[in-house]
């Protein structure tokens, strides 16, 4: 049940409608899709492909789709270089570690970023609003709403004191939000329990340190590994029962309890804009990189109910989605 829709309104944004077509041209344009999500016939594969075709673009017509896909973060620089060595007019990718084998395969061909973290605070781009080199694309400002989710965990379960979390070493955005989860946490008096992970075989692993460890909740970061993974990540954190907060709503569609964020599956149609401006003529180098402007929170009160804990009524009343 939605309780409003939320648009994503993004500053800076080119209104959808107001777009030119595409010109035809002898030979379809072709395009990279690099990411460790699951497959092709994932929910954001489909958005992106139902984007481009929203904006006149047909595979098998007028464009080309090469897919590189892998869960394992190891394979991205391989498959990003075999895909600069197809002479491609645009690389789209998925979350960081995509993003920085794309960036280290090539300076040259344009990389779109689906969603990112902290670009900036990673490294990935100077500034925002003129990202220079072949980068662009969109943020998720993933850290700057560290706090919020741990505030919202506090007012879902108050007697949580020690707040578990899954964090990627080999990935730099999560050090960010890690410190700021730290901070939010330690400010509302919980103590919090970073837990590594690398690759989805580690997370039985750690959920046994976390129990071992008396954690009381989870939160769950949205970066590649756990975005890939996430219907095992939430079987596992169901099954022990934890309380969990997620960083997309996404999650909260598959079983997980609870979200806040913006909404994935609009950044990779906004991809798919970002691409059609490359493809008409826009450089990469002068196209500021998008932030949201809008975040939901989003309950699953039937996996509430399968894990024996109960919403306060106020945050059921202010959720933006709530699943029956």
């Amino acid at each position: 049940m939605k309780r409003r829709e939320v648009l994503a309104v993004i500053a800076g944004a080119v209104p959808w409608p107001c777009i030119a077509q595409p010109q035809p041209r002898a030979k379809p344009y072709r395009i990279g899709f690099l990411s460790q999500q699951p497959g092709q016939s994932s929910l954001f594969s489909r958005t992106f492909v139902e984007a481009l075709r929203d904006l006149g673009y047909v595979e098998g017509q007028n464009i080309t789709i090469e897919w590189r896909l892998t869960p394992d973060g190891e394979k991205l620089l391989s498959l990003a270089t075999e895909l600069v060595g197809l002479n491609l007019d645009v690389i789209v990718t998925g979350a960081g570690p995509a993003i920085r084998a794309a960036k280290q395969a090539t300076s040259k061909t344009p990389i779109v970023m689906s969603f990112s973290g902290d670009p900036v605070g990673t490294g990935l781009v100077p500034n925002l609003s003129r990202p220079g080199g072949n980068l662009t694309g969109l943020s998720f400002m993933s850290p700057d709403l560290s706090a919020k989710r741990v505030e919202v965990l506090a007012e879902a379960f108050p007697a949580v004191r020690r707040l578990a979390t899954l964090w990627n070493p080999k990935d730099p955005v999560y050090a960010l939000e890690l410190e700021r989860t730290e901070k939010a946490a330690r400010e509302l008096g919980m103590t919090l329990l970073p837990v590594s992970v690398s690759v989805a075989s580690d997370f039985e692993t750690a959920f046994r340190e976390i129990i071992a460890a008396g954690a009381d909740a989870l939160v769950v970061f949205a970066h590649a590994l756990t975005i890939a993974n996430s219907r095992s990540l939430i079987e596992i954190a169901n099954r022990q029962r934890f309380p969990t907060m997620y960083g997309v709503r996404e999650y909260v569609l598959e079983g997980g309890l609870m979200a806040y964020g913006p909404r994935l599956t609009e950044s990779f149609r906004r991809a798919a804009l970002y691409v059609h401006r490359i493809l008409t003529g826009a450089r990469p180098a002068e196209m500021p990189i998008e932030q949201p402007t809008s975040f939901e929170l989003a309950l699953n009160l039937r996996t509430a109910r399968a894990l024996g804990l109960e919403f306060p009524a106020a945050l059921l009343a202010r959720a933006d989605e709530v699943i029956e």
